[in-house]
């Protein structure tokens, strides 16, 4: 089926597997874009350029099928990361956590596809003028990172949707087949998962996480305000403190200490995830996740009066 999200990424099914730090390694992103999907290197915890040559490279040992990487605005390689990428073969990436000007612009003329990440309407106009090819709405459902203004999925990716020329990819709150037909009868053509992909096989996950994944209803989610962005997350002894207002160890919530949480299930302080958790009730293999989502979407299973994918 055409679809301009699968187009641009070159996928089978319009389906990106979003960018989750070091969960996102080289084998869950073999496998989202080995089944047909759109696997994406996080680049977030990277601190130089080689880091990210070997993801290219290990993942792409595991399959020949297009793969994508996130860049962090914010991080201070996020250009060299760029460069990289690019000098390895990548083809399309997705955009994050700053203003994308500069990398919009350089990664135009290095010929490559951008999707930038919006949780606002006016966010997401701004990146279409500087050339985004696609946007990303993500909603406040959404786990990780975010604006510290925003919408829910269900009212932003409309908006988005009837604000830009460029297609639209939606993200928040998707886990199943449900939530990706829902989004594409708002007037997305393609959806980003994150949470879903926490618990299955390939993620390098502890298994600790990935049964608070399973295990958690929606309200088990906290959205914590920082600084400059916000950060939904599984509720934890220390995110209960931060609501609290008690002063917390900052390191806790450092790369170290949140790789050692997420990998090795040493002491949770942050475990990022969506409010998509009350629909995520069992590990999977990536491989099947992707494949329910292609059934539902060629093989017309759509709620009443719905539309198997977006005009």
């Amino acid at each position: 089926m055409k679809n301009p999200v699968a187009e641009l990424l070159g996928c089978r099914v319009p389906l990106i597997c979003g960018a989750m730090g070091v969960l996102s390694g080289p084998e869950l992103v073999a496998a989202v874009s080995g089944a047909g999907g759109f696997g994406v290197l996080a680049t977030g915890f990277c601190t130089h350029p080689r880091q990210v040559r070997a993801l290219v490279r290990s993942t792409r040992a595991l399959t020949p099928a297009p793969i994508g990487i996130n860049l962090q605005v914010m991080n201070p390689w996020c250009r060299d990361f760029l460069e990289a990428a690019a000098d390895e073969g990548i083809r399309t990436v997705t955009v994050s956590g700053g203003n994308p000007a500069d990398i919009l612009a350089r990664a135009r003329e290095l010929g490559m596809g951008t999707l930038v990440k919006a949780g606002t309407v006016k966010n997401a106009l701004r990146a279409q003028d500087l050339g985004a090819d696609a946007i990303i709405a993500a909603g406040t459902e959404s786990g990780g990172i975010q604006g510290l203004s925003g919408a829910a999925t269900l009212a932003l990716v409309p908006a988005v949707a009837d604000a830009v020329d460029v297609p639209v990819v939606a993200a928040g709150g998707i886990g199943d087949a449900r939530g990706f037909l829902a989004a594409l009868n708002l007037g997305a053509s393609g959806v980003e998962m994150g949470t879903r992909f926490i618990a299955t096989a390939e993620c390098p996950a502890h298994e600790s996480y990935k049964r608070a994944v399973t295990d958690a209803a929606p309200g088990d989610t906290v959205l914590l305000c920082m600084e400059r962005f916000a950060v939904r997350t599984l509720r934890t002894p220390l995110t209960l403190r931060v609501e609290r207002g008690e002063e917390v160890d900052l390191d806790q919530l450092a790369g170290p200490a949140l790789e050692a949480a997420w990998l090795h299930g040493d002491s949770p302080g942050v475990l990022p995830a969506g409010q998509s958790v009350g629909v995520v009730n069992e590990v999977l293999p990536a491989a099947r996740v992707v494949e329910s989502l292609f059934k539902a979407w060629t093989g017309g299973y759509l709620p009443p009066g719905g539309r198997p994918y977006s005009a």
